[in-house]
């Protein structure tokens, strides 16, 4: 019996140890984590209970949320089974109608988690959760507004929780050659329209603009249209307009269209001509940033384009980023677009409502911040945590906003964002007035239900 007990032991220890191997960065020896936040969430014991997680993280995304996970397991004892899906939108429906969801559902989209939260499918966070949000984050009552929807009593709730950010208002360009040619970051949209015409002046060609993308073409210039309709105008009109509440003929977006016209549609400031951006695809668009000389000097597109970029390229010499910035007259701050993941529950596991609570410790937000692919706007991080000075920089620009709103496209309906828009932009690259253009956007969201 005592040799049972033993064996018992070993066991256990044995257990201990491939427990803490398995977190990424061991609790206590890093200083720059806030461990003291992975140690207050011991207080939740719940040993032997678990919990399933569906989302869209599939390999090397699905190897750090895990890491960020075991965190979770470690500290509370539950056990946590996190599925990936590339048809998650799809299946998260199926199985929620069914009847057989996960506890806890990551969206990439604010739209999916809205009409399965009024159709009962989600339940509501524990109360305090959305001040918590507005508190914690930096354009908090924007994160917290993503994800407080409907639900089947008619009345608001908090249902999901903001998560993981992508930061979309950004432009690359090549520090060498700004340094070779004496120019500066600019610092407003006023400083951005003079360096693009001092480029001229200079005889070079300020900007490299592709629309091109198979089936989908034509959406980079929603994002252009989208950063421009929250630098002219007030958050409110924006999100308006994605609701169509302020139609898509409005003068204040056919203005936003134009402003991207303004850098689009002039011969003299797009590489190849304007003629070319539609027909550019927007994978080859930020070549000529790396020509020599360069093709042109600055490139406007999400955190994603060094995917894009030449093999090699090191972000942060050979390549960088600036905020693509605001009008310093229009008193309208500084606002980011972009997109982010959220937490939702669709079951009342007690290990939900923990797992949640775990998401608002700074620890499973600096965990993944230290590895790569995270940015956060939490301001009670250590930014001094993130991989690299790439992320830093993404997660300042972040910290630094006063508004945050979703990609307008993604929100709207797909025949729009994902249909008129796209193709609607194409004409009005090719030469279709911007009046026109909205006009038959709206025409066809005038046709849908």
């Amino acid at each position: 019996m005592k040799s049972l007990y033993l064996s018992a032991a070993v066991l256990a220890l044995a257990a201990g140890a491939a427990a803490a191997q398995d977190l990424k960065y061991a609790p206590g020896e890093d200083a720059r984590f806030n461990w003291a936040s992975y140690e207050a969430l011991k207080s939740m014991d719940l040993k032997g209970q678990k919990l399933t997680v569906l989302g869209p993280w599939l390999s090397a995304d699905k190897d750090l949320v895990e890491s960020v996970i075991a965190y979770f397991e470690a500290a509370t004892g539950v056990e946590v089974d996190y599925a990936g899906s590339d048809s998650f939108e799809q299946q998260i429906v199926i199985d929620a109608e069914a009847g057989s969801p996960p506890d806890v559902a990551v969206f990439p989209q604010p739209g999916l988690a809205a009409d399965l939260a009024k159709k009962g499918h989600l339940k509501p966070l524990a109360d305090g959760t959305e001040q918590w949000i507005k508190d914690n984050y930096a354009a908090g009552d924007s994160w917290a507004a993503y994800g407080n929807y409907t639900g089947p009593d008619g009345q608001a709730h908090q249902y999901a929780f903001p998560y993981k950010a992508d930061v979309k208002s950004l432009v690359w360009y090549v520090p060498e050659n700004f340094e070779d040619a004496g120019y500066e970051v600019p610092a407003s949209m006023e400083d951005l329209k003079a360096l693009t015409e001092q480029i001229v002046a200079d005889g070079g060609t300020p900007w490299c603009i592709g629309l091109g993308s198979g089936g989908a073409t034509g959406w980079p210039a929603t994002d252009w249209v989208e950063d421009m309709m929250l630098r002219l105008n007030a958050p409110e009109d924006y999100d308006a307009w994605v609701k169509n509440d302020v139609k898509f003929d409005d003068p204040k977006v056919v203005a936003a269209i134009d402003a991207f016209g303004w850098f689009a549609r002039n011969d003299a400031f797009v590489a190849g001509g304007a003629g070319a951006v539609a027909s550019t695809d927007f994978r080859d668009s930020p070549k000529g940033l790396f020509a020599s000389p360069p093709q042109c000097y600055m490139h406007r597109q999400a955190s994603f384009i060094p995917s894009f970029f030449p093999e090699g390229t090191v972000i942060g010499q050979d390549a960088d980023f600036f905020y693509f910035p605001a009008y310093a007259g229009m008193d309208l701050g500084q606002p980011v677009l972009g997109a982010g993941t959220m937490f939702a529950k669709l079951t009342e596991n007690p290990a939900a409502d923990a797992f949640i609570t775990f998401l608002e410790s700074p620890i499973a937000h600096e965990i993944w911040m230290a590895q790569t692919g995270f940015v956060t706007p939490y301001k009670g991080v250590n930014t001094d945590v993130y991989g690299d000075e790439t992320l830093k920089k993404m997660g300042e620009i972040l910290l630094n906003a006063t508004t945050f709103r979703f990609d307008g496209s993604d929100l709207m309906p797909g025949a729009i964002g994902a249909g008129a828009f796209w193709t609607g932009m194409v004409d009005y690259a090719g030469g279709k007035p911007a009046g026109d253009v909205a006009t038959s956007i709206q025409a066809t969201w005038d046709t849908l239900k």
